[in-house]
């Protein structure tokens, strides 16, 4: 994981991201949230943007949500420098 100047993002592999949602959302299924993750990375990189105000997307916000949306218009903070993007996206 590293920080990342230009979204503010903390960058994450996929994997990365996996493990530490399943350890700290035991419930949930690992394979679900990887796919959903998946897809919206799939989203991200081909140029989604926010249904709300056309920023590009978070990806995994947006896996969560359910529908395509920036980190602020999912969260409704607008400083990301301590959350999350997976790393292919993270630049976006």
């Amino acid at each position: 994981m590293k920080a990342n100047k230009h979204s503010q993002f903390v960058s994450i592999s996929l994997e990365e991201f996996t493990k530490l949602h399943a350890r700290n959302n035991p419930l949930d299924k690992p394979e679900q949230v990887r796919r959903l993750i998946i897809q919206a990375v799939k989203r991200k990189a081909a140029g989604a943007k926010c249904i709300h105000c056309g920023q590009p997307i978070w990806a995994i916000g947006s896996a969560f949500v359910g529908w395509n949306g920036c980190f602020t218009c999912i969260t409704g903070e607008a400083s990301c420098h301590d959350d999350y993007e997976i790393d292919e996206v993270c630049f976006i």
